[in-house]
């Protein structure tokens, strides 16, 4: 499920940090050029595009590096400068051949180095980036920076065991550098290695315990192994050193998602409308000039829901819809915006409020990519009353866990429900269940938090059980292997196509008995539709648990994780002794 997730590790430096060390040696080489009167005009104007910097006249300092660069089209200096002002300015792509233009120039500025691979991390550019590092670590071994970076993109790269290494035999280097301690300790986090990442995070306090980022991760690490009350201790002491606003906003955030998760419901969403903030990193405007609905009185009024944060969501929170309908009254009408594969399912599921599809595009303007999200259907004839993104009315309906119905709230087509009725029984006996192992959008980061089905063994050989797939996207080598490896059937229904047709896949769910599943989208639809739903987490407590042991969201779900983090062998046959208890049932 696409849910909003706690930031990330952080481990690597930002690459503010970077440009502010290039910066300090650009102006230190300026005062050194004011002394001799001989150097290039290209030089003077290098030293007005620092100071210009410095103050903060960014357009300024754009502006005297491209004349530097005009006088002289061989000063690397002009083009580093010049390249860090169009990465500000959210021109990546003409960023980056700048900083190569002055990399040819210069292969040695190491200064250069961090900020051309920097450049090339955010770009995706992960293998460009580990070269610039390495080229970093090699002409400055003495340096923290090089090592930090270069072990932290090589973890998202996938080479964890690489990171590590590169990671250790720096701190054996530099045993004093804090940071080192905590990027080490965030990639062993992201690795699904939180308990051994706790020592690590400590040294990092104990050797800088002012440095609010190490609890900001600290945090993390103890999300990620259940332990709330201890999270939501470091994002508090986290915030009590922040001072830059972007790593506020991730810590809000974190801590946000935390509070829901412990069941601190209405100061929890309440805390998550942190997530609008247009300054927050996947903020996405929305083209409205409606004002934002904050729970006021909406009835006769016309409201718009507008869903946000991925397809699981976007059903999950659908479980309150039915509340604004009533609010609105027979004299308003309520408009829900969702991800145009829910349309039907949901018009057919609230039959009084009209529903369509938003439309999301992308303008490239002078200050970079800016996300914009059109709802044309719910504007044709004038703007909404009110309007407001999906999780927000969560604020003041769903302030404790007894606002929550335990019901069945989408309604899959009847006369599909009947058709894979059909098929099914032609099938033959057997407790029905659905599986659903993974996201179809894994990265390296994502992939701790599921299992490969090949790890499902004890579980897909059950007896008196029929196992049916629900997971979408192509997974045919996957189902391949692990029926040869196993010796068991999957069984498919041929011609459903489980990422597109969702109305399909709600019909056949309401078909089945039980649901087994990663936090997806395919579990979101069953539990939705009635299905009893077991959820598979990784390990710790998912936030949409609410501070329970099931999805509160939904009529009747539970939830299963390994004794420790993404121990799959150890879960996989304790599950399947339940799974084979409820058959026998």
């Amino acid at each position: 499920m696409a849910n909003v997730a706690p930031a990330v590790g952080m481990a690597g430096f930002s690459r503010d940090d970077a440009k502010l060390d290039a910066l300090a040696k650009l102006e230190a080489l300026s005062e050194e050029l004011g002394a001799n009167l001989t150097r290039s005009k290209s030089d003077r104007h290098i030293r007005r595009a620092v100071r210009a910097w410095r103050r903060g006249d960014l357009a300024g300092a754009g502006r005297a590096a491209m004349r530097a660069s005009e006088i002289d089209d061989t000063n690397p200096k002009a083009f580093h400068i010049l390249a860090m002002y169009l990465e500000r300015m959210g021109h990546m792509h003409k960023a980056l051949v700048t900083y190569e233009r002055a990399f040819e120039l210069d292969p040695k500025d190491p200064e250069l180095l961090i900020n051309l691979g920097m450049m090339a991390w955010n770009l995706k550019f992960r293998d460009g980036a580990a070269k610039m590092f390495k080229l970093y670590v090699a002409a400055n071994p003495d340096s923290p920076l090089g090592y930090n970076n270069l072990g932290t993109v090589q973890s998202e790269m996938g080479d964890r065991e690489t990171a590590i290494e590169t990671l250790r035999n720096a701190i054996f280097r530099m045993p004093n550098q804090s940071i080192l301690w905590n990027s080490l300790a965030t990639v062993l986090a992201e690795s699904g290695r939180a308990e051994e990442s706790l020592v690590f995070y400590a040294e990092a306090i104990r050797l800088e315990p002012t440095f609010a980022r190490f609890y900001h991760n600290l945090g993390y690490a103890y999300q990620h192994l259940g332990r709330l009350d201890d999270a939501h201790a470091a994002y508090e002491k986290a915030l009590e050193y922040m001072v830059d606003p972007a790593e506020i906003r991730e810590t809000n955030h974190s801590r946000s998602l935390c509070l829901i998760g412990m069941g601190r419901l209405e100061e929890g969403f309440r805390a998550h409308e942190c997530r609008r903030d247009e300054q927050f990193r996947s903020y996405l405007h929305h083209v409205l000039e409606a004002p934002y609905w904050n729970g006021e009185p909406v009835d006769g009024k016309r409201v718009l829901i507008v869903a946000e944060q991925g397809l699981g969501d976007e059903i999950m929170f659908a479980e309150y819809l039915s509340d604004v309908q009533r609010l609105v009254g027979p004299n308003g009408k309520l408009q829900i915006a969702v991800d145009p594969r829910l349309v039907s399912l949901f018009q057919r599921s609230y039959p009084e409020a009209e529903v369509g599809s938003y439309d999301d595009r992308i303008l490239l303007d002078k200050d970079g990519n800016k996300r914009l999200r059109f709802i044309p259907f719910a504007t044709k004839d004038g703007q909404p009353d009110y309007y407001a993104w999906m999780a927000s009315p969560l604020g003041w309906l769903r302030k404790n866990l007894a606002d929550f119905r335990h019901e069945a709230f989408l309604k899959p087509d009847p006369a599909r429900v009947a058709e894979f009725q059909s098929t099914l029984a032609a099938g033959g006996p057997g407790l029905k269940v659905g599986i659903c192992w993974r996201s179809m959008f894994i990265d390296v980061k994502r992939a701790k938090y599921f299992s490969a089905l090949d790890r499902w063994g004890p579980l897909l050989k059950t007896p008196g059980v029929r196992i049916i797939n629900l997971q979408y996207g192509d997974c045919t080598e996957e189902m391949k292997r692990a029926e040869e490896h196993l010796g068991v059937k999957i069984e498919v229904i041929e011609g459903l196509d489980l990422k597109n047709d969702l109305e399909g896949a709600a019909a056949l769910s309401a078909n089945l008995d039980l649901m087994i599943a990663a936090p997806t989208a395919s579990a979101a639809i069953a539990a939705a539709v009635g299905t009893e739903t077991w959820f598979l987490l990784a390990g710790g407590h998912a936030w949409p648990q609410l501070g329970t042991d099931a999805y509160p969201w939904y009529r009747k779900t539970r939830t299963f994780s390994p004794a420790h983090f993404g121990d799959w062998d150890e879960m996989m046959p304790r599950l399947a002794e339940i799974l084979k208890a409820q058959a026998a049932t």
